[in-house]
């Protein structure tokens, strides 16, 4: 059945190593599209970071963003629906990071009415928070002023760290209060509300159109690709892919450097 739905991760999976879109992947998503297929980027990054993204695309698909927690239409620089961590939570959660993880640093994710939402600082970061990769839109506030407003996600930062040692020390005490996740192995855990992943986004974009996840077939890489892995008709992992995404997919593709995605469209858009 050709697919109706292809939802796809950015980094590591739609973008190769030089963060662009090949040729060939870019042929293959348009054909799709122009034949009616709905196409949704699916990410980690925050709507801020759509843009190039849409640029290297051609055309302007609804994006999940921030692992789930945010719809954004790129299109009309649009939030079309927000998930947040509440106070109570993040305070919560800050208490549990900061004593199973010593030496964590804290930052959160905030977000306005559009990508571009002047009137709200988007990444907030505590005072000892060591980036995982280049962030010029960083403030730097006191722990209690982090605190002070609700968040799409949590991130819980340790240089030098494994993320899957992290998670694995987190998840007995974090589970209660918000869903574990993370999309590089770098020391860096997100933290998401109850409920929310890439997939929860996926279907929520779904459900109105009349589609459904035997419809739908995405592309990952990373552990916050499983759920929407696993969701899908047809889940399908970059060779790369971290052991987890691999074990969930439903099929392996060749790398993010050797037109993964496109290999698998163009059965039915070749």
């Amino acid at each position: 059945m050709t697919p109706r739905l292809i939802a796809s991760d950015v980094d590591g999976t739609l973008l190769n190593d030089d963060e662009k879109v090949s040729a060939r992947t870019r042929a293959v998503l348009n054909a799709a599209v122009r034949d009616g297929a709905t196409f949704v980027i699916a990410t980690g990054r925050p709507p801020r970071w759509v843009p190039p993204v849409v640029d290297a695309l051609g055309f302007a698909p609804i994006a999940v963003c921030a692992n789930g927690s945010v719809i954004y239409d790129p299109a009309t620089d649009r939030i079309l629906s927000a998930h947040t961590l509440s106070t109570e939570v993040l305070r919560e959660l800050a208490d549990i990071a900061t004593r199973v993880i010593p030496g964590a640093g804290l930052a959160v994710e905030r977000v306005g009415n559009s990508a571009h939402d002047a009137a709200t600082p988007q990444f907030v970061s505590s005072p000892g928070y060591e980036h995982a990769w280049l962030n010029p839109d960083n403030t730097e506030v006191s722990l209690e002023d982090l605190l002070s407003q609700p968040a799409i996600k949590l991130l819980i930062r340790k240089a030098g760290a494994r993320s899957d040692d992290m998670a694995a020390a987190l998840a007995p005490h974090v589970s209660p209060h918000g869903d574990i996740t993370f999309s590089t192995d770098n020391g860096l855990i997100e933290v998401m509300p109850v409920g929310v992943s890439k997939a929860s986004g996926i279907e929520q974009v779904a459900g109105p159109l009349g589609l459904t996840a035997e419809e739908a077939v995405t592309f990952g890489d990373m552990p916050n690709d499983v759920p929407m892995l696993r969701w899908a008709g047809l889940g399908v992992a970059m060779a790369h892919g971290h052991p987890e995404a691999l074990a969930a997919a439903d099929e392996i593709t060749t790398t993010n450097n050797d037109d993964g995605v496109a290999r698998v469209l163009e059965r039915w858009w070749g």
